[in-house]
């Protein structure tokens, strides 16, 4: 058994391109592994753990992801190097299906955020419309950079006109994270209903609300919602064209489920099962509620590439991805 932590993880210098490669390969291989719901205990404080189980036949490899949020919570910080104070804190379990064996015990922090920014990147590349310029942002720190760093790649460079919801001085220095990427330009909003009025696809990073961000009609047709932390946007889920989401069991208990107008996961996209956007009208919302599914799967890839590492006697050199984080 392996204990595999941050640093070790960090220091495999996995790719952009790699993390996209293995959330697509998730959604497309979905129906042949398993998926229970999640189960959550919760604290009157706000806290909580979590405990994800997922299961890959095909592989071999069953896992649970633990995620818990403790008293009093604070902002996650990335270095290039380490996590400070995190509130939110994941392990990953990761055995193997053949023999039950566990094989290792796994930092989840690291694949928790490029799982995530790239499953937002690539729902966004699916099922934004065709004449889409703009790509808006609510909630700046490091989740946001995240899915801007992967749909920069998703995107394959093309220009990317972002527009930005000022908080604080926090939008100045997402501006400046981003000075070396010159296919991008940037616009900062002082009012959620004007960004949101002038969007193409919204991108919510949020991790607090207690109200929907604006009416309904500030919502532009054919406009792409991506909540990453799925708040502020519960008056979508009455008059939006389309639901999108990476599991149906994951957000049954949603208030307005049962009036969804049209809902399927993005895994029947991937397959060609559901045509996904079917005009330039059509206003989409995307639930990406984070399945263990991707995190055992990265999981899975991390062990076999850090044992690789190991056979071949290589000596880890310092990591490269202080490129994606600030």
């Amino acid at each position: 058994m392996r204990i595999i932590d941050f640093d070790a993880i960090q220091n495999l210098n996995i790719s952009i391109e790699q993390c996209i490669d293995w959330v697509e390969q998730v959604f497309r291989n979905k129906f042949h592994a398993v998926l229970p719901p999640k189960n959550s205990v919760k604290f009157n404080n706000g806290c909580f753990f979590n405990t994800m189980p997922s299961l890959f036949p095909d592989i071999n490899r069953f896992g649970v992801k633990v995620v818990s949020r403790y008293s009093p919570p604070s902002r996650m910080t990335f270095s290039c190097t380490k996590i400070n104070s995190p509130s939110i804190v994941g392990n990953i379990l990761l055995y193997d299906s053949s023999n039950n064996e566990l094989l290792a015990i796994m930092d989840g922090t690291w694949i928790t955020a490029m799982r995530t920014g790239a499953t937002a990147a690539v729902t966004c590349g699916l099922l934004k419309k065709t004449q889409t310029k703009s790509y808006s942002f609510i909630g700046l720190g490091n989740m946001a950079r995240s899915v801007l760093l992967f749909l920069n790649t998703v995107m394959k460079n093309e220009p990317l006109e972002i527009k930005l919801l000022k908080y604080k001085d926090q939008h100045n220095s997402f501006i400046e994270r981003f000075s070396q990427f010159k296919n991008m330009t940037f616009q900062v909003y002082d009012s959620v209903p004007m960004l949101i009025r002038d969007s193409d696809v919204i991108i919510s990073c949020v991790t607090v609300t207690k109200t929907d961000f604006t009416e309904d009609a500030d919502y532009p047709e054919g406009v792409l919602v991506i909540p990453v932390h799925t708040m502020g946007f519960q008056n979508c889920d009455l008059f939006f064209d389309k639901i999108y989401c990476d599991d149906i069991g994951h957000i049954k208990n949603f208030k307005y489920f049962n009036q969804f107008k049209n809902c399927d996961e993005i895994s029947n996209i991937m397959l060609g099962k559901n045509k996904g956007r079917g005009s330039e009208k059509e206003r989409i919302i995307v639930y990406n509620i984070g399945v263990s599914l991707h995190d055992v799967f990265f999981a899975s890839k991390i062990y076999d590439l850090y044992g690789d590492t190991l056979k071949k006697d290589v000596l880890l050199q310092p990591s490269n991805m202080k490129r994606y984080w600030v």
